[in-house]
């Protein structure tokens, strides 16, 4: 048994936190705001977690809860798509000092934004290409962090993902839960912002990730390289909107887009539309990430896409009901 930080209690810090408990160790789950309303892993361990509060980029706060620890999960989402360029480097600057500092592996999790416009399946291998600062942000990040690993002062490795879908993640971190799945649930048309519905795209499901996470951060053979989370097959909207409805039960609708001209012009007056511009090609264009490298390493498989769905399905209608009886 040993014991891991991880840092942010989103949908992957909560993932990560049960799966680490399920093997046996024990973990400390550090939040903006020490409160976790949703713990899955007591049903496994009641005593295997301990929550704290903590601001994941003040270094000597992470150092202290990283001593002992054999591994550190940066599982942070900043609060704000808007403030990435402020919100990043002190975190990352945070969790590379611990992890110099106290011998503890350092498991990122990623995202796709640092490859670009691709014109292929992604795979680890693949030169980073940003398409804009966000991309640009997330590929320096994981470039300072390797280059130490490389000079023997820590050991890293980066988990990357597609785009979220499933149980338990927050407000605006999923297209697929917020935009297919809940409107269709609320017998709305889904409504893309940016994109086209035809274009196939990868979705990764949260607790895939988690399991991926805790298996890296106690094994001795992943550091030193990013890794693909398992992942399912590519939807296109129009394909994971028509799987929602029939898994379901509920009308089918199609799926309504936002006419690129209409979004680039509403990017001069709405910071989010202007922010997601570096972006759009990921919907526009087929988006699918390779992760056959990491299935055959770990002897991992992806959740199966409509098992993955009808869980987030149900998830999702239980948020809503707990939602309704609290109002009323």
């Amino acid at each position: 048994m040993s014991h891991h930080l991880v840092l942010g209690a989103g949908g992957v810090g909560r993932s990560t936190t049960t799966e680490l408990v399920a093997l046996g160790h024990t973990v400390t789950v550090a939040s903006r705001s020490g409160r976790v309303t949703e713990r899955p892993w007591e049903a496994l361990h009641p005593d295997a977690v301990e929550v704290v509060r903590v601001d994941a980029g003040d270094a000597s706060a992470v150092r202290a809860l990283a001593r002992g620890a054999t591994s550190i999960v940066n599982a942070v989402n900043p609060p704000s798509y808007l403030t990435w360029d402020t919100d990043w480097p002190p975190v990352a600057a945070a969790t590379l000092a611990a992890a110099e500092a106290t011998g503890a592996g350092l498991v990122i999790i990623g995202n796709l934004y640092g490859y670009g416009r691709v014109d292929g399946p992604m795979h680890e291998g693949d030169p980073m290409r940003p398409a804009g600062h966000k991309g640009a942000l997330r590929a320096d990040m994981w470039h300072q962090a390797l280059a130490r690993h490389e000079a023997g002062a820590l050991r890293v490795t980066e988990l990357r993902s597609s785009d979220y879908f499933g149980p338990g993640t927050t407000p605006r971190t999923s297209y697929l839960n917020d935009i297919v799945v809940d409107a269709l649930l609320a017998g709305r048309p889904p409504f893309v912002p940016v994109g086209r519905p035809d274009a196939p795209h990868s979705w990764t499901y949260v607790p895939d990730v988690g399991r991926l996470a805790a298996l890296v951060a106690t094994r001795d053979d992943g550091w030193g390289r990013p890794w693909h989370v398992p992942t399912a097959p590519a939807r296109t909207f129009e394909e994971a909107a028509a799987d929602v409805a029939r898994l379901a039960g509920v009308k089918a609708r199609r799926v309504r887009t936002l006419p690129r001209p209409i979004g680039t012009a509403a990017g001069l007056v709405v910071p989010f539309m202007r922010e997601v511009r570096e972006t759009r090609h990921q919907f526009e264009r087929p988006f699918v990430l390779d992760s056959d490298l990491t299935q055959r390493t770990f002897d991992l498989a992806p959740t199966p896409w409509e098992e993955a769905l009808a869980v987030t399905i149900a998830a999702r209608r239980h948020a809503k009901l707990a939602t309704t009886a609290a109002a009323l």
